[in-house]
């Protein structure tokens, strides 16, 4: 699994590729670290390319969510497989997270926040 990382206009764009379980986690935790403290305000994740999530992954994201709303961050995931979607609808994380299908509509979905 590997986590990228760049900086596009005014957005933190984080691309995920591969499995995401307990061991390769901590590089997406040191990826939304750096982009929650980066000062960007827009996190955009694609997920074209996770295939599998696990509870830690799933934890990495949950571990942010309140430090990004005291930061007014907008964090929006897009290209999720409809299978890793489900794990996050499953339980009830696409309440509290914001994903959307393409890059565009996650763009005006920062902008609207």
């Amino acid at each position: 699994m590997t986590v990228k990382s760049e900086l596009v206009d005014e957005y933190y764009l984080i691309i995920i590729d591969g499995e995401l379980d307990a061991s390769s986690s901590i590089h997406l935790d040191k990826a939304m670290k750096e982009a929650v403290n980066s000062g960007l305000k827009k996190i955009l994740i694609n997920c074209e390319n996770l295939h599998y999530i696990s509870s830690a992954g799933l934890g990495v994201f949950i571990s942010y969510i309140q430090e990004m709303e005291a930061k007014q961050i907008k964090l929006v995931l897009f290209n999720m497989s409809q299978k890793v979607y489900k794990v996050f609808e499953i339980l009830g994380l696409h309440r509290l997270l914001q994903i959307t299908d393409t890059e565009e509509e996650a763009k005006v979905i920062t902008n609207e926040l």
